[in-house]
């Protein structure tokens, strides 16, 4: 369907990283995957009133997002919504990956992002998470 978009919820407390994301990911990370939509939100209730809708195909998090940052927040997420969407966080620091495993996040980028490698990892994780044509 060529015509598909994904949405993708992209969550930090200051605009400039959230567009830094976005730009950095782009509208389509990979040729086999459709273009990407995204929402944007600016305060924790906003990512859990997208994340509770059902509608979010991935979440984007800053992991130095304040107050909560979104390494919390992916836990608090993935403990809490029935289907959550795969996630991915943004970290400052590449020693601050291991963090993932307890954030249970699906995967990390590292600020400064590089656009290839925050694009191939964004296109990986929405890959893992397509399923086969019938979904039941």
């Amino acid at each position: 369907m060529s015509n598909e978009t994904l949405t993708v919820l992209v969550f930090s407390h200051r605009d400039e990283v959230r567009e830094a994301i976005i730009s950095a990911v782009g509208r389509k990370p990979a040729p086999d995957l459709p273009k990407l939509r995204y929402v944007e939100a600016g305060t924790i209730a906003e990512v859990l009133v997208e994340a509770d809708s059902g509608g979010v195909d991935l979440a984007i998090l800053d992991g130095e997002a304040q107050p909560t940052g979104g390494m919390g927040l992916s836990r608090q997420l993935k403990n809490e919504i029935t289907h959550c969407p795969p996630i991915v966080v943004a970290v400052r620091r590449k020693d601050d990956r291991w963090l993932a495993t307890w954030s249970q996040a699906d995967a990390v980028i590292v600020h400064p992002l590089d656009p290839l490698a925050a694009a191939e990892t964004v296109a990986e994780v929405l890959r893992s998470q397509r399923l086969p044509a019938a979904q039941g």
